[in-house]
């Protein structure tokens, strides 16, 4: 059965950008719950405790629609959620693009600013919940896209940066400042877990 993971930080370690109450019931309640919903969800299906949650995701036409929309939902969230505390690393900790990163950025986006006004401006135009998307293709070409509420980007791509808009996720700190949130979380992007090239 699926567990929480631990953080690699503290929940005030993001702080100024994510305030620790913030991740506390981000991470604590959130998270935990659609850990707890997918557990329940497949306790009657032990095959289908036995497979990586990455499986079950891509082929959801394998998963008896009894417990279909939850696997896609919780299991989502949980994965997600999972790879976004990855992503964050402590402001004070830094984080820059490797030569390599910065070239495949360059090569995909122009340049790493270029790259952040284009995935602020996909975060704005998402309407309602979800998470915004870097994902790697073939031949290290780069695209930024959108899902809708827990859904995962597999089917496009590799996910390589992702950000959560859920209000849960900045609700507290910026109220309906997206803008201003995701300003903040590209502070705190650990682009060494990112672009591992």
């Amino acid at each position: 059965m699926y567990t929480l993971p631990k953080l690699s930080y503290t929940y005030d370690a993001l702080e100024p950008h994510i305030d620790a109450e913030t991740m506390r019931l981000h991470h604590l309640k959130h998270h935990q719950s659609y850990i707890d919903k997918l557990n329940v969800a497949l306790e009657k299906f032990p095959e289908l405790q036995a497979k990586k949650l990455e499986e079950l995701l891509i082929n959801l036409e394998v998963v008896p629609e009894a417990i279909r929309t939850a696997v896609r939902n919780h299991g989502g969230g949980h994965w997600n959620h999972s790879f976004f505390w990855k992503i964050l690393t402590p402001p004070n900790q830094g984080s820059t693009l490797t030569e390599k990163g910065r070239t495949l950025i360059k090569k995909n986006f122009g340049s790493l600013e270029e790259f952040q006004v284009k995935f602020k401006d996909t975060a704005l135009a998402h309407f309602g919940s979800g998470w915004i998307w870097l994902i790697k293709k073939t031949n290290n070409l780069l695209l930024i896209t959108s899902t809708a509420n827990q859904d995962v980007p597999f089917t496009e791509g590799w996910p390589i940066l992702g950000i959560d808009v859920w209000e849960h996720a900045y609700y507290l700190k910026y109220q309906n400042r997206r803008a201003d949130y995701i300003d903040a979380l590209f502070k705190l992007i650990n682009w060494k877990q990112v672009l591992t090239v």
